[in-house]
């Protein structure tokens, strides 16, 4: 088998994928006797199509579970995908309006059909756009959070809650989307800070004695207020508390009441009470029992309570309200005010807060056993200090608003007996009331929140309520992959929905990645098109594992990561380089000679070294180098399984990239290169092969997990037992091959190359000429470079080269530089003209100084630090460091000269 010139990542992505899918690599079965190791994904929406925190999420996934499946585990990565309510129905009303016809026009039973159709027709993009990515799910087992087993288990939770009384419906003040026409939770609402005002008002007292004066960001609410609020320690109102207003414009009373809620240092310290529009207000209006007015409808327009503004914008009644209270001079100034905005998460619309029935969650007794878990360490976030993150939410819990304003979804397992009013709450739908026994029953109309039913996730895709092999095997979960952003939506859910019905954390670990940002730093957003990079443009352009080991390498635990297009070149580069090096190998093994020149037992052995058969081979066939590259390799096996093991994949993955980009192809290929290429010493040659194959393979199975789809292609065309390498063991270090003194050696030597390539550039060497070294160290080091000099002559480019003690006298005019514990001098005579390059650096140190005065002066000046963009001013910083380096490095030169 052979490797193509160029490396194609469609062609080999497509023939792997379809060859595990075919030998049914990713199913896993109960099996008691193996140890479980068991992920479920994130579900994506169905209607949604890849994005890069999808790509990073499953990334991470996978290589998770293709680590662990080749360490014997029995893994289940469980897929599937979330109907999202909001998200859906609104998709599949677009396309209505488009035809003309909404879903009143449809009909609840006709438009649900619609969706289905809709799910049916869009909903596996992203399932197949996962499968382009390499993830290696369970397929067989693919979900739907509304397929018959998980609504099955939806409604099994809702009539145990009820009936334990920890669901309820009643009134209260929710978060209303006035375009998406439904309550959010207080988690799906996104608070952005805006540029508004803050106006102050004058409310009269009523006995005529004066005024208070109110400052508020929303007067269009003060139509519903119904009650004017102070701190009970302000001095300033002491004499205010118990008298009343009067409401300007509405012309009625309100009184004054004191409430500790109060912040006396905010605007005047006196705020206006409307219970009917703001949580505070209505909170402090329930311990006050203040009238409940609602000025603002689900249409976002005014009431009839508004009275003259009934029936406009809630934006055009403030407009012609403060005009009307400064005509009537209630209006005694207007700040800017800059304050948070709460606007809906799909689609940005500002939340109009609103007094509503709804079914709530009780959430304190279902929030303890979670706090709990967490203190006890049943359960561990990774990292840390989302521990921190998770309690402070649980420990200030809302009860949870869960019914919604929607038809796509899990309808609610309530009906309304329309006799006697009987409320019924069963898993199965009623043919008769139970207490009158009428027929005329009618469902709630309203579905559960999206998140209710992925809450249920761990276990409910497990087969439960039906206690299955499945979820005796697989629950809890090993771990839990998922974005910093959700750890409210969902994180927090599943774990107290799991210690509620099955007494257990549905995972032991969550590991928290953070978001995938644009180049400068910022989340991209739909309003920035140029900020969007599109996963599938990636994989289509540079295929699956270069955009896997890009959003790989840029992880650091938790941390947010800048997307840049220079780090998937990088990727690709590195894709390239290890494509190159394995046909490199490849073509030394058609070039091995054949037939009795070497003894057979010798083939034989280091033909098994090579497959990994065994892990030993005569250690005097071994040359420092070989030595050094087993021993790196060992230890490269053992770093990168313990960053597995501890969840920093992204230090996994640069580990790997270090050791096969410099150590294996930039240093031990050049090395083994003189080996390889001479023909007196056969076995010297099978060494160098055998080692150099060994490595290799090995590199390949320690990357797999990262780039499933390249390291396949190359491991099966190298030595090798087993059918893929999906399924070969993971690799273990030997402590045999571990060698710190051959390290130690070999990074000296390297050092020293390095040192002596870097003088033979500054001076303009020419790559062809040759030079000589003299080498300054004690006898020790001096020793051991002179036994491993060819390794320095044949990289350094050296013709001769001399050893002298540490104290003798440097050579004349020679350029030095101390590497591997060494002085290493380099004479210049006959290799540069000494006056010729003196003369040249002059010149362009002269440039340089110039080129560095007008950054400095740029940099200096208060017009560019204050107005130019925060990436230019860095990127102008970045230069001047870049100048002063370079100034530096040339009058060190011209002091050498």
């Amino acid at each position: 088998m052979s490797l193509s010139t160029v490396y194609n990542p469609k062609a080999v992505e497509e023939k792997w994928y379809q060859f595990w899918t075919k030998q049914n690599y990713f199913h896993a079965e109960v099996d008691p006797k193996a140890k479980p190791y068991c992920i479920v994904i994130p579900p994506p929406n169905v209607t949604g199509v890849l994005h890069l925190g999808h790509a990073l999420d499953n990334t991470l996934q996978d290589i998770l579970i293709r680590w662990r499946r080749m360490q014997g585990y029995n893994t289940l990565w469980m897929p599937g995908t979330d109907h999202a309510g909001i998200a859906t129905q609104a998709k599949v009303e677009e396309a209505l309006a488009k035809e003309g016809v909404n879903k009143y026009d449809l009909g609840r039973e006709e438009f649900l059909k619609r969706v289905w159709a809709w799910k049916e027709k869009y909903g596996g993009t992203i399932i197949r756009q996962l499968k382009g990515l390499g993830a290696s799910c369970d397929w067989e087992r693919e979900r739907f959070t509304m397929d018959e087993g998980c609504s099955a288990a939806v409604r099994a939770v809702f009539v145990r809650l009820y009936k334990k009384g920890l669901i309820y419906r009643g009134s209260y003040l929710i978060n209303w989307c006035p375009k998406c026409q439904t309550t959010i939770s207080d988690i799906e609402v996104e608070h952005d800070d805006k540029e508004g005002n803050l106006w102050h008002i004058r409310y009269p007292y009523a006995d005529g004695s004066g005024y208070i004066e109110v400052a508020t960001t929303r007067p269009e609410t003060m139509l519903g207020d119904t009650a004017v609020a102070v701190n009970p320690e302000d001095q300033r109102y002491k004499n205010a508390i118990g008298k009343e207003v009067i409401l300007p414009v509405m012309n009625r009373k309100i009184p004054v009441i004191a409430d500790a809620y109060v912040d006396m240092s905010f605007g005047t310290g006196a705020v206006k009470v409307t219970p009917s529009h703001d949580i505070n207000d209505f909170e402090m209006g329930l311990r006050h029992n203040l009238p409940q007015i609602t000025v603002i409808g689900f249409d976002a327009r005014m009431t009839s309570e508004a009275g003259k503004y009934a029936g406009m914008d809630r934006y055009q009644c403030r407009a012609a309200l403060v005009e009307e209270l400064q005509a009537e001079n209630y209006l005694i100034k207007v700040e800017p005010h800059q304050h948070a905005v709460g606007q809906c998460y799909r689609c940005d619309t500002t939340i109009e807060p609103l007094i509503s029935k709804q079914w709530f969650v009780k959430m304190k007794p279902l929030a303890d056993p979670a706090i709990k878990a967490a203190v006890d360490g049943d359960l561990v976030f990774v990292p840390e200090r989302f521990t921190k993150i998770y309690l402070g939410w649980l420990e200030n819990i809302r009860d949870w608003c869960i019914s919604r304003q929607l038809w796509w979804g899990h309808r609610i397992p309530v009906w309304y007996c329309q006799d006697c009013q009987e409320v019924i709450v069963s898993e199965t739908e009623p043919a008769h009331c139970p207490k009158c026994h009428g027929a005329k029953l009618e469902q709630d109309p309203d579905v559960l929140d999206t998140w209710f039913s992925s809450a249920l996730w761990p276990f409910s895709t497990l087969g439960w309520p039906q206690e299955t092999a499945e979820l005796k095997h697989f629950y809890p979960n090993s771990v839990l992959v998922t974005g910093r952003d959700i750890i409210f939506f969902w994180v927090a859910r599943m774990i107290f929905t799991g210690l509620e019905f099955l007494g257990e954390v549905p995972f032991k670990q969550v590991l928290m990645h953070g978001l995938v940002l644009d180049k400068y730093g910022k989340k991209m957003s739909k309003s920035r098109p140029e900020t969007i990079v599109d996963p599938q443009d990636i994989i289509d352009n540079f295929g699956a594992d270069t955009l896997r080991f890009t959003l790989a390498t840029g992880t650091a635990l938790g941390q947010d990561q800048r997307f840049q297009m220079e780090k998937v070149e990088g990727s690709r580069n590195f894709t390239n380089k290890i494509w190159n090096a394995a046909r490199f190998v490849l073509m030394q093994e058609d070039k091995e000679p054949h037939g009795n020149l070497v003894d057979d037992l010798h083939t034989s052995l280091l033909l098994s070294f090579s497959t990994g058969e065994t892990s030993q081979i005569p250690g005097e066939w071994l040359s420092l180098a070989d030595q050094w590259i087993l021993s790196r390799l060992n230890q490269v096996i053992v770093e990168v399984t313990r960053f597995l093991e501890r969840f920093d994949l992204g230090a996994a993955a640069s580990l790997l990239y270090e050791f096969l980009w410099n150590e294996y192809c930039d240093w031990y290929i050049e090395f083994s290169k003189s080996r390889l290429n001479q023909q007196e010493n056969l076995l010297e040659r099978k060494i160098a092969l055998a080692i150099l194959t060994r490595v290799l393979r090995q590199t390949m199975e320690l990357l797999h997990p990262f780039m499933p789809f390249l390291t396949e292609e190359i491991w099966q065309v190298l030595p090798h037992h087993g059918e893929s390498l999906m399924i070969v063991k993971w690799p273990e270090s030997s402590q045999r091959l571990s060698n710190e003194k051959a390290e130690q050696q070999m990074s000296a030597i390297i050092e020293i190359i390095r040192s002596i390539r870097n003088i033979r550039a500054e001076a303009n060497v020419p790559p062809s000429k040759k030079v000589t070294a003299v080498f300054a160290g004690s006898q020790i080091q001096n020793d051991m470079l002179r036994q491993h000099i060819d390794y320095i002559k044949n990289l350094g480019g050296l013709d001769n080269y001399q050893f002298i003690a540490a104290d003798d006298p440097k050579p004349e005019k020679s350029v030095s530089a101390i590497a591997g514990g060494v002085t290493i001098f380099i004479p210049l005579a006959g290799l540069v003209d000494v006056a010729r390059e003196r003369e040249r650096l002059t010149k362009e140190l002269a440039q340089l100084e110039t080129e560095y005065v007008k950054v400095a002066s740029r940099l200096e000046s208060p017009a560019f630090s204050s107005k130019a963009p925060p990436q230019v001013v860095e990127k102008e910083k970045e230069k001047l460091t870049a100048f002063a380096d370079k100034i530096s490095k040339i009058k060190e030169r011209l002091q050498e000269l």
